[in-house]
């Protein structure tokens, strides 16, 4: 049993055991094993690991962080009628995902809330309009939905919080 107490929510590093990650959806698992080491390299992502204080290098989850721009036109109407005619700047959470072994105990809810914590911070030195998200599938999408994320207008499994939304 996870003491979340004992969780902790860093970096990617060499000592993550990435192959002994497994989520159920292989399309996640694959891009921690092969992938994201890449696109940490080359500045694509950023991929932050959830650990155990006591089992540091095992991958309880994972999520990643990069760079995007929203269309003003993929914006719902209340929202874009109010801002500049050029693209929006946010931060994409490509990817979230959590070991079968910790799913339904909270770790995703955790894993979010430190990615908004991350973004929130960073927004204090860059503009950032808004959080962004790629949902993988219906269940994920109702997961985001319920911590308020609402679609985007050009796709049903992408969606967007704005942070004014999160800081009140």
């Amino acid at each position: 049993m996870i003491d979340f107490y004992d969780l902790i929510i860093e970096p990617l590093n060499a000592t993550h055991d990435r192959p002994g990650f497994h989520s159920g959806v292989e399309l996640l698992d694959r891009y921690l094993r092969k992938q994201a080491k890449q696109d940490i390299n080359r500045h694509i992502s950023r991929v932050f690991v959830a650990v155990e204080k006591s089992r540091p290098q095992k991958v309880v989850g994972y999520y990643t962080l990069s760079s995007l721009s929203i269309e003003l036109n993929q914006l719902p109407e209340n929202q874009s009628r109010k801002l500049p005619r050029h693209p929006i700047p946010a931060v994409l959470i490509g990817r979230l995902a959590v070991s079968q072994s910790s799913q339904g105990k909270g770790v995703g809810k955790m894993m979010l809330a430190d990615a908004v914590k991350r973004v929130l911070s960073v927004s204090d030195e860059i503009a950032i309009y808004a959080l962004v998200v790629d949902a993988i599938n219906t269940e994920a999408k109702a997961f985001y939905e319920h911590f308020g994320f609402v679609p985007l207008s050009d796709a049903g499994l992408r969606l967007f919080l704005a942070l004014k939304t999160i800081r009140r």
